[in-house]
């Protein structure tokens, strides 16, 4: 005897989640940082789930476009949505059409990275200390490289210069590759980068690295200190990468998300290949990644505000 509509529909509602496929929306374009993280996290979480999860990049509008379809699909736990820290930054920047805070489910934080303080050689700056002091002495006519305005690269440097009491001049490019060009022939003085993209440049001493920018010093280069302990305590920018769902996922569900994430971080695949990018996995609590999302959207709007930046 068959079922009927109405029990059926119970046992599907009762059916363990997760039944069938995720997704998980990458909102940018295949072949960057980000989707290279989705695509790693991506295998393990399939094995920790028992469930393929299905990489979709949707780029466009600066990580917006994917981000807000992410949003708007059904919160049961078969869309999910890689952020990273220009979902924090882009309210400040954009008009947007949802609440970062209020609209989301926060799942888990997967890794975490520093800024490199990188300076060309011939900057007769070899510490923290030394660049600020020969900043003072230049007056705003230092300059410093981003991979985009509005890009953490450049909010980084911004809030730098607003902590060290300084004034360079902002030489926006399209992406970190032609940023750190110009900063390794000297026609742009300073360029907060990636692990990643400085290393080959720095093993070679064509870059000099003067600091990191996260309070702890970076497992894969623990001589270099922070800025912190360089002298301005009160700073530290992370680079990070994690993931959420729709507003109202059910708690069971985000508790099992959050524990697979979790466990492959643990994996040995996953760590080896982010200490080639300088890269630490930072498994924690939904709670713990939703205090970061709250305290950089803030600390972003301060700097957007000081800074006077403007994106078109």
């Amino acid at each position: 005897m068959g079922l009927s509509p109405l029990t059926w529909h119970g046992a599907a509602n009762a059916q363990a989640y997760p039944a069938k496929p995720i997704k998980l929306i990458v909102p940018f374009a295949p072949g960057g940082g980000n989707d290279a993280i989705a695509r790693l996290l991506g295998r393990q979480l399939s094995e920790a789930l028992g469930q393929p999860v299905v990489i979709d990049n949707r780029a466009g509008a600066g990580g917006r476009l994917g981000v807000e379809q992410g949003i708007r699909a059904e919160p049961d736990g078969y869309t999910l949505t890689l952020i990273s820290n220009s979902y924090a930054a882009n309210p400040s920047l954009y008009p947007i059409k949802f609440d970062p805070i209020k609209d989301i489910t926060p799942v888990g934080m997967i890794a975490r990275a520093p800024l490199l303080v990188a300076v060309n050689p011939k900057l007769p700056a070899r510490t923290i200390p030394e660049l600020i002091a020969l900043a003072k002495t230049k007056s705003g006519g230092m300059t410093f490289a981003s991979s985009g305005q509005g890009g953490i690269s450049h909010l980084a440097t911004e809030l730098f210069l607003k902590s060290a009491g300084i004034d360079m001049t902002h030489v926006p490019y399209k992406g970190t590759s032609p940023a750190l060009t110009d900063t390794v022939a000297g026609l742009t003085d300073v360029f907060f980068s990636t692990p990643a993209a400085a290393s080959p440049y720095m093993k070679n001493k064509r870059l000099n690295v003067l600091a990191v920018t996260t309070p702890k010093r970076s497992a894969a280069e623990p001589q270099i200190p922070t800025v912190m302990e360089s002298g301005l305590p009160d700073y530290e920018v992370t680079v990070w990468y994690g993931i959420i769902a729709p507003k109202g996922l059910d708690p069971a569900i985000q508790k099992q998300l959050n524990q697979s994430i979790n466990t492959a971080l643990g994996s040995k695949e996953v760590t080896d290949h982010l200490k080639t990018t300088g890269e630490e996995t930072s498994p924690g609590t939904p709670a713990a990644f939703m205090d970061q999302i709250d305290k950089e959207v803030a600390l972003w709007r301060r700097v957007v505000a000081d800074a006077r930046i403007q994106v078109d």
